[in-house]
């Protein structure tokens, strides 16, 4: 990308930003938080999600916090909309998924013409998934891949101007969480310290990638301690509404019992432990404003939505995640589509007023 560009690019999404904004009634027009999850592949769900969000106009986002998958959704978003408002967003997301997919059909991760015929979205005929499966079970990322190759790097180089990102006076507020290797501690990189290596940090899945190296520290995945975190919306957002986008199902039918199917929800668990926690001290809290034992001056309401789509991703296996094959691709973002229409259409009322998701009954 030339970054000479950069600057002019920003302002004049900057306007086009205000341009969308006047377009609506100001009083139609609502402040949401958004908090996504990780996923890999899944991701195409929260793709369909944005998509149709930003098409409807009447939400405007303060801030996002995100996790992996999540948080490639998320810096793709902020900066396509720095760039060219709502609309600059939805060709950034659907360019970036476009580039994902284009760069997995070049590796052998690829549904078998069997996994084809029988609709299979897990790549359970592929021989190249069942060889990658038993290797990286082996073998780590430092054996297996010592030259550190990521595709997402590239993807995401040729997606987003990272210094054009950082010097925008970005519209939408960045959180984006990795897992510090040495102190197990999360690790929150906000608009001014997000780069590339950053975004790949929150993804980064130790058994699939070496460690990614910053400022001296080590970091992993972002969903062992944030899928998503909440904390830096509550403290660093004045909206009071937090849309979650769910990627792991939190219940799943029966006990697993093949190998797969148990690490699997070990992973989902693992996963949905943080938001789990999050959740329970926002429940607290609100039960304290509630009773009138906490200084509601001082306390804030948090009002919370979710969109889930369980009953897919409970069908999926874990390979489907590695599944970027683009006819899968678009099912999923046409799946999140039709699931955030319904949600406007049930819920758009709402925001501002109350929580759309039962706490207790959900997570504790």
């Amino acid at each position: 990308m030339d970054d000479t560009h950069a600057a002019p690019r920003a302002v004049r999404g900057r306007e086009a930003a205000t341009e969308a904004s006047m377009a609506k009634p100001a009083a139609d027009i609502k402040s949401l938080n958004l908090a996504l999850q990780g996923g890999g592949a899944h991701g195409a769900f929260t793709w369909g999600v944005l998509d149709r969000l930003l098409e409807d106009g009447r939400v405007r986002f303060e801030g996002v916090s995100a996790t992996s998958a999540g948080a490639m959704n998320a810096t793709v978003m902020a900066y396509g909309y720095a760039v060219g408002g709502p609309e600059g967003a939805r060709r950034a997301l659907a360019g970036f998924w476009r580039r994902i997919s284009h760069a997995a059909a070049m590796g052998p991760l690829q549904p078998s013409a069997l996994d084809r015929v029988l609709g299979n979205r897990g790549l359970a005929y592929s021989p190249a998934f069942l060889m990658f499966d038993l290797v990286t079970r082996l073998l780590s990322p430092y054996q297996f891949n010592p030259l550190n190759r990521n595709p997402l790097r590239d993807v995401l180089l040729q997606t987003v101007d990272f210094e054009a990102l950082r010097s925008a006076a970005m519209p939408i507020k960045l959180f984006l969480s990795a897992t510090n290797v040495r102190t197990g501690k999360v690790k929150v990189f906000e608009n001014a310290e997000i780069c590339v290596d950053a975004v790949l940090a929150s993804g980064c899945l130790p058994f699939l990638f070496q460690a990614v190296a910053i400022g001296g520290e080590h970091y992993w995945d972002g969903g062992y301690m944030g899928n998503p975190a909440l904390f830096p919306l509550i403290a660093g957002c004045e909206c009071r509404d937090i849309l979650v986008v769910h990627i792991n199902p939190l219940e799943r039918e029966g006990v697993p019992q093949t190998a797969t199917d148990i690490l699997n929800r070990i992973n989902e668990i693992s996963f949905n432990s943080s938001l789990m926690r999050e959740m329970r001290a926002i429940s607290f809290v609100t039960r304290l404003i509630d009773e009138g034992t906490a200084d509601a001056t001082r306390l804030k309401r948090i009002l919370i939505h979710g969109i889930a789509a369980d009953d897919v991703m409970t069908g999926l296996g874990v390979a489907s995640k590695l599944n970027a094959d683009w006819d899968f691709l678009v099912e999923l973002r046409d799946l999140g589509r039709s699931h955030a229409e319904r949600w406007l259409e049930a819920h758009f009322a709402s925001l501002g007023r109350e929580s759309t998701v039962d706490i207790r009954e959900r997570f504790l």
